[in-house]
């Protein structure tokens, strides 16, 4: 019978990792911190009690994590690794760039790769420029590797399972903010999902808002805001940046005509650009110039008040709306534009 538990977005995760190490004796969990002090956000808690030895801390290396990990999955195991912070995934992009992502390639099929590593990533006051890059395009630019960024409670249930379930290496990319957001009701025992595809969160006539992580939850504000304004947005969840679904986004760009991408990274290099060439290679008709809302091109300052001004919020978000809806006017935007209260 379907079992559905209230979880907070951790819990969820905490859920899907058990489940998998029920499930499949060949997976194994490690990373730092995870086994003993049960993760650095306590996502991991209570795992090596129940699993054992399957679940182990190791030493403060990235670069030793995933190649350890790369080796275990091409000799039969399903490793899960937790890299703490996505921005020390620098130190270690030749083990997954090099390494886990050219495995099935190097070797014509006969071996896979199926790592999934997961991390978190995003700005959280006082977490500074090396604690709170987005760095979701860096992977995605990789063949060979799938990208994941679960957004809702549900998801890093589904989404993580369905990457541990995947003989590719997948990077799990969580984000911090929505650890301990309070509990959803979350279904626990469901089939397996493949390990790609969008969601349409909320449909709409006027203009598409493509979005991915926890970015998702300000784009479903400024939905609201937008309506007030009568303009009805659909809001698309990517949740894989890689495969990214662009299928989904192009019939949504046709019903409307318009398109808006938000994402809380940079917005140059990002990913919202690469929609974008996609869309405008699709020779889809756009009734008004597509739009990009992400961070301008700095680091994240350590003041919250200052971070806040960098990363995109629901207004930021809604005006980039009636922006799109105005039709690319510079004179009707801004006139649209001057009601939408500012931070």
């Amino acid at each position: 019978m379907p079992e559905t538990r209230d979880l907070s977005y951790a819990e969820a995760v905490n859920a899907a990792l058990a489940r998998a190490l029920d499930e499949r004796p060949e997976t194994l969990l490690f990373g730092e911190d995870v086994a003993l002090p049960g993760g650095v956000f306590g996502v991991t808690k209570g795992l090596r009690r129940r699993f054992g030895e399957r679940v182990f801390d190791t030493p403060i290396s990235e670069s030793a994590i995933i190649g350890g990990a790369v080796g275990a999955a091409m000799f039969g195991r399903r490793p899960i690794v937790e890299i703490m912070w996505a921005d020390f995934f620098l130190v270690a992009l030749d083990q997954v760039v090099n390494q886990a992502a050219n495995v099935r390639y190097v070797s014509r099929g006969a071996v896979t790769a199926p790592i999934t590593i997961r991390t978190q990533q995003g700005s959280a006051p006082g977490a500074c420029a090396q604690h709170s890059q987005s760095l979701e395009a860096v992977f995605a630019h990789v063949p060979g590797l799938r990208v994941a960024m679960p957004a809702t409670h549900q998801d890093a249930y589904d989404l993580l399972l369905a990457a541990v379930w995947c003989d590719d290496p997948v990077i799990v990319i969580e984000n911090r903010t929505l650890y301990h957001t309070g509990r959803r009701p979350v279904g626990v025992n469901g089939g397996i999902q493949p390990a790609e595809g969008a969601l349409i969160r909320r449909p709409g006539a006027d203009v598409t808002l493509l979005t991915w992580g926890a970015m998702l939850h300000a784009a479903l504000e400024a939905a609201e805001l937008a309506a007030g304004r009568g303009i009805d947005a659909e809001v698309i969840d990517a949740r894989w940046i890689r495969p990214l679904d662009l299928d989904t986004v192009l019939a949504s760009v046709e019903r409307t005509g318009r398109l808006v991408v938000a994402h809380e990274a940079h917005t140059t290099g990002g990913v919202g650009g690469e929609v974008l060439a996609a869309v405008a290679e699709s020779g889809v008709r756009l009734r008004s110039a597509p739009l990009r809302v992400g961070a301008p091109p700095v680091r994240m300052p350590a003041a919250p008040a200052l971070a806040r001004a960098v990363i995109p919020n629901a207004l930021t978000i809604a005006d980039a709306l009636i922006r799109s809806a105005a039709g690319g006017s510079a004179g009707a935007a801004a006139e649209e534009a001057a009601d939408v209260p500012r931070r």
